[in-house]
């Protein structure tokens, strides 16, 4: 009868979850099939709407979002019809992340703060509070929007530790919790939760345990930890998890510039999202700027700044700050640099993320050295050191040490340019200076038009003769033709 036929379609959507869980489509899709055969005799009733719901989530997985907001407007209509709570928050959920991708952020995060009211009160089927949640912490991640994420997952997890069964609702939880931790340099326990759940979900949700992975890696990454890191993004990518930017920014710490410049440039080519485009512009304007790329490093932070104006997030606005000044000191505009550095580290702070304005430190420093401001520059990099220190990142107190050093070179050359202009006044050609120093010859010729900015000469033969000059290299020039 229709309701053994309502029956088993609600059964057979929670198997076909099951496996959309466990990242198996083509199962899930079988199961949903199955569903949809079921009801198709029938007028519409609740399991119509749950098999509707299905719909939100696959249009905002293909960027449809008008299709999402109207599939939404339907389930939502029907939820009220119906009286199901659940599916109103389905429909809920999915209407907000539509606006707030479209731009409507404050509408769309109102809505989804309506979403996540019945899953705290515990009047949401638990097979999908998960989900719920999870797609309003994927938005706030995305937005970088730290106070709503950090206000939702406490609420979370005071309600759902409660269950013994909720141990995939536990584990969705902390994920994200780790993702805030990171943030807010809690390093050793967001490793923590991390780690439990690729061992608590490891059969249940594959999804979960991709973000778990690509976690680890960051936290491992930014310790110093270089070939453990590898290894999680590699875990977090076989899951399914985009490893970048990290993976870029990975290849940047093992001093492959240009491998890190193809890989976060191809990251941008492929993707459309401008949310999604937000984080991989962030790390582009770092690796492009440590190639010698200023052009690349300009037009990554212009794409991150009108992002940050349409959706409007302080996590959003700090990092297109960041990025102005990052631009401006290299090209040398150093008032322009620390007026958005100051600013930078201003909203970083308000932010909670103490390893965020460290970095914005160093920055500074170097737009107050090339300023002629040595005292403020030494007052920045003593900050950055002490909040690198106590995070235990290795590699950023290695990197604030070499600043210290390179502030004896002369001429506002980088310690990366310096190199360059050593090789290339002995006599090596750019092919062969690429070589020395694994870089592409590409990357070389760039250094080498911003060692001539700087030092105001026109030719390698003037270029090696001041290095001469400065002590960088023992001997004078020879003759110096070769330029490939």
């Amino acid at each position: 009868d229709e309701s053994a036929q309502r029956t088993a379609a609600r059964l057979a959507m929670e198997i076909g979850y099951f496996w959309y869980l466990r990242a198996d489509e083509a199962i899930a899709s079988g199961w949903f099939g199955r569903a949809r055969r079921l009801l198709e005799p029938y007028p519409d009733s609740v399991e119509h709407g749950y098999l509707l719901s299905t719909a939100i989530d696959d249009a905002l997985a293909e960027g449809d979002l008008e299709t999402a907001a109207q599939v939404a407007a339907e389930v939502l209509d029907l939820s009220s019809r119906t009286g199901d709570e659940t599916l109103a928050a389905l429909a809920l959920v999915g209407a907000g992340i539509a606006a707030a991708r479209q731009g409507d952020v404050a509408h769309g995060l109102a809505i989804l703060d309506e979403a996540m009211l019945p899953v705290v009160e515990g009047r949401v089927q638990a097979a999908y509070a998960g989900n719920i949640y999870c797609q309003l912490m994927q938005v706030c991640h995305d937005l970088a929007d730290v106070r709503r994420a950090r206000q939702w997952t406490d609420a979370t997890m005071r309600w759902c530790e409660g269950f013994e069964s909720a141990v995939m609702f536990v584990g969705i939880c902390r994920v994200h919790r780790a993702q805030l931790l990171l943030g807010s340099g809690e390093w050793q326990r967001a490793e923590a939760e991390a780690l439990q759940v690729c061992e608590q979900l490891s059969t249940m949700n594959t999804s979960a345990v991709a973000e778990a992975s690509y976690q680890l890696a960051e936290v491992r990454r930014l310790r110093g930890d270089l070939a453990s890191a590898g290894e999680a993004y590699r875990q977090a990518h076989q899951h399914g998890r985009d490893p970048q930017p990290g993976l870029a920014l990975l290849r940047l710490a093992e001093g492959q510039v240009d491998a890190a410049a193809r890989t976060i440039g191809a990251a941008v080519r492929t993707t459309s999202d401008p949310l999604s485009l937000a984080p991989l512009w962030a790390a582009q304007v770092e690796i492009a700027l440590q190639a010698g790329d200023r052009q690349a490093a300009r037009r990554a932070a212009d794409a991150l700044g009108r992002t940050a104006e349409v959706y409007g997030s302080s996590g959003l606005r700090a990092d297109a700050t960041e990025a102005r000044g990052m631009v401006a000191t290299a090209d040398g505009d150093t008032d322009v640099a620390a007026r958005q550095l100051t600013s930078a580290i201003r909203q970083w702070q308000g932010l909670g993320s103490p390893y965020r304005a460290a970095r914005v430190r160093v920055w500074l420093a170097e737009a107050y050295r090339a300023a002629g401001e040595g005292d403020a520059a030494d007052a920045e990099l003593d900050a950055a050191t002490a909040a690198f220190e106590a995070l235990h990142a290795r590699l950023d107190v290695d990197r604030v040490a070499g600043l210290r050093f390179s502030a004896e070179l002369p001429a506002g050359l980088t310690r990366r340019e310096a190199d360059v202009l050593r090789v290339v006044a002995t006599g090596r050609s750019n092919r062969e200076a690429a070589e020395t120093l694994v870089l592409s010859e590409k990357t070389v010729a760039r250094h080498l038009h911003n060692i001539y900015a700087k030092l105001g000469v026109s030719s390698r033969t003037a270029a090696a003769a001041f290095a001469f000059q400065h002590g960088l290299v023992d001997e004078p020039p020879t003759d110096l033709h070769r330029s490939v």
